[in-house]
């Protein structure tokens, strides 16, 4: 069992959990600076875990024996689905991919989130199933496809390519934030209107975590959030990362200083925002 402290995972009545049929990956821009999954892999590597014994940056490799782990699961679980790799590397062949969202489909108690830096490669995925079934694909509804983009030139390749997948349960992982990121700009860019922003039916938002981590800027977590809300798309506000901000009295931002994991990680305007899909937006 591999029960996750992930805030994101913890649907409402369900278990937070991990499942790893890969592992490995490689880097593609910035955000992938301080990958935490780098950091988990080199450490199982060094205690000798076999599952990790190639190197992370070798790219990915899968693993035909952990495929039917969620198949023991009887209690409902969110599923992060690859947290120490992608799905979507170009490394794995669509057919082992096709068995992991066999497996999905086997088990709809449960919920399972899978986050791409690839989603061109999602798009291929979709196309090969639908040529191979002769007919579009009808994708599991227990499953979600997200993308991350920490900055607006990462959104502004990566979210359309997403929004391009014929599925319902998409969603948005805007973390590590390392720039400022305007969803507006982005669909006015592509000539869609805000409500067009519906079509992610949930955006998560976090800072930067690492010992070599940068801030991120309120603006910018107010911005997506602003955006959010005006569309009626959920929003998550994770943490700030290993940076907190800093304001005067009258609330203006003034810098801001490295702190631990507290009270106050998660609070964005003296809210926490912990929206999920599916359920009535709320602010506690």
């Amino acid at each position: 069992m591999s029960v996750t402290s992930i805030e994101w995972t913890k649907w409402p009545g369900t278990i937070g959990e991990t499942w790893n049929p890969t592992t490995g990956c490689n880097k593609v821009d910035r955000g992938c600076k301080n990958c935490y999954a780098e950091i988990m892999h080199k450490r199982l590597r060094a205690m000798g875990q076999p599952k990790y014994a190639a190197p992370f940056l070798a790219g990915a490799v899968a693993h035909e024996d952990t495929l039917n782990i969620p198949l023991a699961w009887n209690k409902p679980r969110t599923v992060f689905v690859n947290s120490m790799s992608d799905l979507f590397h170009g490394d794995l062949d669509f057919e082992f991919i096709m068995e992991v969202f066999q497996v999905i489909q086997l088990t709809p108690q449960h919920t399972y989130l899978i986050l791409t830096k690839r989603p061109e490669i999602a798009l291929k995925f979709w196309h090969w199933v639908g040529m191979k079934n002769g007919t579009a694909w009808q994708c599991p509804a227990n499953a979600w496809i997200g993308t991350s983009a920490n900055d607006q030139k990462s959104g502004e390749l990566r979210i359309p390519q997403l929004m391009a997948l014929d599925f319902e349960n998409l969603f948005l992982s805007y973390e590590p934030a390392t720039g400022p990121l305007s969803l507006v700009a982005l669909l006015l860019r592509n000539g869609q209107h805000l409500n067009a922003l519906t079509k992610l039916k949930w955006v998560i938002c976090g800072g930067e975590s690492g010992p070599k981590a940068d801030p991120m800027q309120p603006s910018w977590a107010q911005k997506v959030r602003d955006d959010c809300r005006q569309a009626g798309v959920p929003f998550f506000f994770k943490q700030w990362g290993l940076w907190h901000p800093l304001t005067d009295l009258f609330g203006n931002y003034t810098g801001e200083m490295k702190r631990a994991k507290d009270k106050g990680y998660n609070v964005l305007d003296g809210e926490t925002w912990q929206q999920f899909p599916n359920l009535e937006p709320a602010t506690v």
